[in-house]
């Protein structure tokens, strides 16, 4: 009899959840869904399934698992990344859940929601593991990664520090995609990606990279709101929370290789 009584508590709680953090949503929100602007080449964290080609990764299970919890629809909205501010400025989209590093700069026109810890890293191709042993070796060799991130900069901090009269020699690449190319190719000596990539990408391509060293920088990875949109926003870190709270938060990082990356406690703005 006690043991109904608890499971009969969860599902009341469950059932009133998404009314109860819905209550700070716009009413637009309640009627016709949260429109989320995803931009879907950056596996674990949002691609096509290449069998189905349907939208799949992490942020796809947190968005939708936020969406259950405020009790709304979502709908997802592919763009390219560089109409992710302008579509959020505009409002072509109510937020931006997409791998976006939260950074001061672009804290300028967007609030970020952080739900995940993550870091630049460099890899190297398998084949010159023993050559390329440690960060070290890679001062004054050429160094590949998205020109469009922080990465450019991270590397010439680590550069600075560590490489003396032999800097590494940053080449920018058009995403992680080509930098793996221009790596295969031997353009480059090592590449850089954020290390919550890294795992899916070895498994994709068994035997064909190993990372080198660890973690150069600390980032955020952040849900962009627009700056006026508190209620918008308090609803959804209420609902993060939620999901932290009950596990479903860990279950969607496991799931997706991301257990190094998780948060404890969400934080606003604390990219840097």
């Amino acid at each position: 009899m006690r043991r109904n009584k608890f499971v009969l508590a969860a599902l009341i709680g469950a059932v009133l959840a998404g009314p109860a953090l819905s209550a700070e949503l716009p009413a637009e929100i309640k009627q016709n869904g949260l429109r989320i602007a995803v931009v879907p080449n950056y596996p674990p964290m949002e691609f096509k399934d290449p069998a189905t080609s349907t939208l799949t990764g992490f942020d796809v299970d947190l968005g939708e698992a936020l969406g259950k919890a405020l009790g709304v629809k979502i709908v997802w909205q592919e763009t390219s990344f560089d109409q992710l501010m302008p579509g959020l400025a505009t409002q072509r989209f109510d937020i931006i859940l997409t791998g976006m590093t939260d950074t001061k700069s672009r804290q300028e026109t967007a609030t970020f929601i952080d739900y995940l810890r993550s870091g630049p890293r460099f890899f190297v191709q398998a084949s010159r593991a023993a050559e390329l042993k440690d960060a070290q070796a890679l001062c004054g060799k050429k160094v590949g990664a998205s020109r469009r991130t922080k990465f450019p900069e991270e590397i010439a901090a680590w550069s600075a520090t560590n490489c003396g009269a032999s800097p590494i020699q940053f080449v920018g690449t058009e995403g992680s995609a080509d930098a793996r190319t221009q790596l295969r190719q031997g353009r480059i000596d090592a590449a850089v990606q954020g290390n919550e990539t890294l795992p899916y990408i070895m498994d994709q391509e068994p035997n064909a990279y190993v990372p080198v060293g660890d973690m150069i920088a600390l980032q955020y990875t952040g849900l962009a709101t627009p700056v006026t949109a508190a209620d918008l926003r308090a609803a959804l870190q209420s609902a993060l929370e939620a999901l932290i709270a009950d596990g479903s938060y860990k279950t969607l990082l496991a799931k997706w290789k991301l257990n190094d990356n998780g948060i404890e406690k969400v934080t606003i703005n604390a990219g840097q």
